[in-house]
């Protein structure tokens, strides 16, 4: 089954909540691709030997990985980090995470500036471009372990909203306009 996405609400309740839109509005793989946003469906039992992340991971040069557990039993300051996660910002390099236990949400900025709910689930492995504005939260299970991908030493500086000077912003935003970013995958 491939990753749901939807049209979040307004509500200001719990983050760990679905917030689906009233009425529901599903948004589609393509749709996320126009975004930049690509997305591929594994098999999170056997990671270490699995061939198709092995081939994603040479084609795009992630060569640095590690595995972060997150839950509040494993996790320093938990609720803190939790907070600083669904505070809205980007990156200056692709955010590229695979889900190989639990879930919990993606959350990005469409074109017209509304969130877009992506929930990631146990073989999901999604890439966020450099520049776009997203937020991650935990669902109602409160756990997700997830693989962190990274092209050299990796990189966790994160720049909260406003960016719009920011360089990968622009470059970004520049692609939104001028090309498409991403494209849909045979993958999924």
């Amino acid at each position: 089954m491939a990753i749901q996405a939807w049209l979040m609400d307004d509500s200001n309740e719990d983050p760990r909540l679905p917030h689906l839109g009233n009425p529901n509005q599903f948004v589609s793989l393509d749709e996320l691709a126009e975004l930049g946003v690509l997305y591929w469906k594994l098999n999170p039992n056997d990671y270490e030997n699995y061939q198709e992340l092995k081939k994603i991971r040479e084609a795009r040069g992630y060569n640095y990985m590690d595995v972060l557990d997150l839950c509040p039993e494993k996790v320093e300051n938990y609720e803190e980090k939790l907070k600083n996660f669904y505070t809205e910002h980007i990156h200056e390099d692709e955010e590229i995470r695979y889900c190989l236990e639990g879930s919990g949400y993606f959350d990005i900025r469409d074109k017209g500036d509304r969130w877009i709910r992506i929930w990631i689930k146990a073989g999901d492995l999604i890439i966020l471009p450099a520049g776009i504005y997203h937020r991650f939260a935990l669902d109602t299970s409160n756990y997700v372990k997830l693989m962190r991908l990274f092209m050299g030493e990796p990189v966790w500086t994160a720049y909260n909203r406003p960016q719009e000077d920011n360089p990968a912003r622009q470059e970004y935003i520049k692609g939104l306009v001028t090309e498409k970013i991403g494209v849909p995958l045979a993958a999924h």
